[in-house]
């Protein structure tokens, strides 16, 4: 896919679990607008075919987001290719079925706030003062309905999401005097595999099955008919990346 002279002309992005789902379909979206884009994950064959296919403004790094090292190499490296970095998308995650208190592993919890919060401190630790020496950028951190109503995710996944939504503002005003804005993004349920929690360790019927079971708990108790789909939710993700979003400091999408 080449490149073209968008309203993301000349900047540079790094988008994390960006080798499927919503981080894969902003990756495609930010390249259709200019930008070029760093795609990041753990599966390397996957990444490696997404950038192939987004063309030349595209590079893949394998890069666990939980790994101090892995995460200073992918900026280190993004920064040798193409001298800066305009935007950080902190997308990467997981989610597990819903449980009840009762049923708390501190274990998992452990892995899941890491994970999803963790992970983003380690990325802007690393971009922030990059962002900071160009005078410019924008951090978009992946919140989630989750994290601000009871909407059917787990307490653990909510807690996290709560966590990241409030992180934002804190970082905002930290780096607001640099040029930098920090915002976030809280999508409701969509069907990628984290929503659906099928993966490779199921067959294809398995995990369609519990798809169309959790679209039809969807359309028994929700006031939306289904889902969404990762192409449905482009403007907030290319609109605080664009410069113009200048505006929108510490918000919430």
């Amino acid at each position: 896919m080449a490149a073209k002279q968008g309203r993301l002309a000349g900047k540079v992005a790094i988008i994390t679990g960006s080798t499927s789902g919503m981080g894969a379909a902003t990756a495609e979206m930010y390249i259709a607008e200019g930008a070029r884009v760093m795609v990041t994950g753990r599966r390397e064959e996957a990444g490696q075919a997404i950038a192939d296919r987004l063309g030349t403004n595209a590079a893949f790094t394998k890069a666990d987001v939980t790994n101090e090292g892995d995460v200073s190499a992918l900026v280190e490296g993004t920064v040798e290719r193409w001298g800066r970095v305009d935007v950080l998308f902190n997308n990467a995650g997981f989610g597990r079925e819903y449980t009840l208190v009762e049923d708390f592993n501190p274990d998992e919890f452990l892995v899941d706030i890491w994970t999803l919060v963790g992970a983003c401190f380690l990325t802007a630790k690393y971009v922030g003062p990059i962002m900071k020496s160009q005078g410019s950028g924008s951090i978009i951190n992946n919140g989630s309905t989750g994290g601000i109503t009871t909407d059917g995710s787990s307490a653990v996944y909510s807690a996290c999401k709560a966590g990241m939504i409030h992180v934002t503002k804190v970082w905002a005003t930290e780096m607001i005097g640099h040029g930098v804005r920090v915002n976030c993004i809280s999508p409701g349920a969509i069907t990628t595999p984290i929503f659906w929690g099928g993966g490779k360790n199921q067959t294809a019927e398995e995990n369609r099955a519990r798809m169309e079971r959790l679209n039809q708990w969807w359309v028994e108790n929700r006031p939306r008919a289904a889902p969404g789909c990762p192409t449905i939710l482009p403007m907030p993700r290319f609109t605080l990346a664009a410069t113009k979003a200048c505006m929108y400091p510490a918000t919430t999408l």
